[in-house]
């Protein structure tokens, strides 16, 4: 686990992105996105950069139960401040359905990750997450059922206490990746990963963790 303290903290993202794209050769990158607010000026800067985006995979690491147009869909947002605006090919891009029921939208993105593992771990080659002030990543909020998911990939996750269910990534797909690069901004955040980095953090953000990769934490 390393952190980076970063006074250009979009730079220093987007760069950090770039050269994990550049260091894969001979196969497609796979590069997980996240939502919220604070990756938006981080995806419009890599839209910018030079990269063959004919070979680079996108998933996402979590998605609300909205349509793709959606105001609050993680896709829409991605897809405004990035996809749409670099030569990536349609089919290089996974999304989440939120517009389906979530175990259905769960359960085809699964599929469509296994039908590219080929038999084997979907493994990305970078995932990006956010985490929130209550220490929850991509969908995996405090208290709720996916924490204790040991084999799927991807889950339908009931969230109490935001009132709704969400489409996300479990730990078995997040730390299989080869590097995990955390995007927090904000000082109230600073005290959770400060917890994390001392150990036995009962966030979930502590679960994330590859066996054999790498976990950064970026902090604006």
């Amino acid at each position: 686990m390393e952190i980076v303290e970063s006074s250009e903290f979009v730079r220093d993202a987007v760069g950090r992105i770039s050269a994990a794209a550049k260091a894969v050769e001979g196969r497609e990158f796979r590069l997980s996105l996240c939502g919220g607010s604070t990756p938006r000026a981080i995806y419009e800067a890599l839209a910018e950069v030079d990269l063959d985006w004919a070979r680079v995979l996108v998933t996402f690491g979590d998605e609300r139960p909205v349509p793709p147009d959606h105001a609050d869909s993680n896709f829409r947002m991605a897809r405004e401040a990035l996809l749409d605006r670099v030569p990536i090919p349609e089919g290089n891009v996974l999304r989440m359905k939120g517009e389906l029921d979530p175990a259905a939208a769960a359960a085809e993105c699964e599929g469509e990750l296994r039908g590219r593992a080929d038999g084997g771990t979907f493994r990305h080659d970078l995932v990006l997450l956010g985490m929130g002030e209550d220490g929850h990543t991509a969908s995996l909020f405090p208290g709720t059922a996916a924490l204790d998911e040991t084999e799927r990939w991807v889950v339908a996750n009931e969230v109490p206490q935001m009132g709704t269910t969400r489409i996300t990534f479990t730990y078995p797909l997040l730390n299989a990746a080869h590097e995990v690069l955390f995007l927090v901004t904000g000082e109230k955040k600073r005290a959770i990963v400060e917890e994390v980095e001392r150990g036995g953090s009962p966030y979930p953000v502590a679960e994330v963790a590859p066996e054999g990769g790498r976990v950064t934490w970026l902090l604006g």
